[in-house]
């Protein structure tokens, strides 16, 4: 069994407060037929957004990064076409809120993929070298197998992109794949 989990695909982070920009919003379309594709086949998919509180000073992305993903603001709804699809898909996919890079970290994510016996991950979304890499390192420890789309992710860092890619096949043992055209 197999689950698809799209990490922090937001308008903060691929245009707004804190964005990924241009290779972000390159893979929209990619992200979008991915998660069609697990919804299609009935697969477990997983929303899994980063959230924060306006008031928040001790979280310690505060001193990292600007304020992105807060509370019940524009900025944390899901991008472009993936929030259309989660519209209509509601029923089908689980959103869940994070509130670390991994997504495992704090949340019922384990829990929700074990009682489903769910084995492998299927990992999109961004920042590849942060929240992606994280969750990934938290799915290999906890024993998923694990597959990362490589034109389904992007970063703020190229380098660190191309980094973490190796990493997951490496280190991991995780597959990297892209589609072929």
């Amino acid at each position: 069994m197999k689950a698809l989990i799209v990490i922090d695909y937001t308008k903060d982070f691929v245009d707004g407060n804190l964005p990924v920009g241009e290779p972000a919003i390159a893979i929209e379309e990619r992200v979008v037929d991915i998660t069609k594709q697990f919804i299609h086949n009935n697969d477990y998919v997983v929303m899994a957004v980063d959230l924060h509180d306006e008031k928040d000073h001790f979280h310690p992305e505060t001193s990292l990064f600007p304020p992105h993903n807060i509370r019940n603001t524009a900025g944390r709804e899901l991008y472009g076409r993936l929030g259309t699809l989660y519209e209509d898909n509601k029923e089908s996919i689980y959103f869940m809120d994070k509130t670390r890079y991994s997504a495992f970290a704090g949340t019922d994510l384990e829990m929700k993929l074990r009682e489903r016996g769910i084995t492998e991950v299927h990992l999109i979304g961004v920042c590849t070298d942060i929240c992606v890499l994280h969750t990934a390192v938290d799915a290999y420890n906890k024993g998923f197998s694990i597959t990362v789309y490589e034109d389904a992710t992007a970063s703020f860092n190229a380098e660190g992109h191309v980094w973490a890619l190796g990493h997951f096949k490496n280190s991991l043992g995780a597959t990297v794949t892209k589609q072929t055209r």
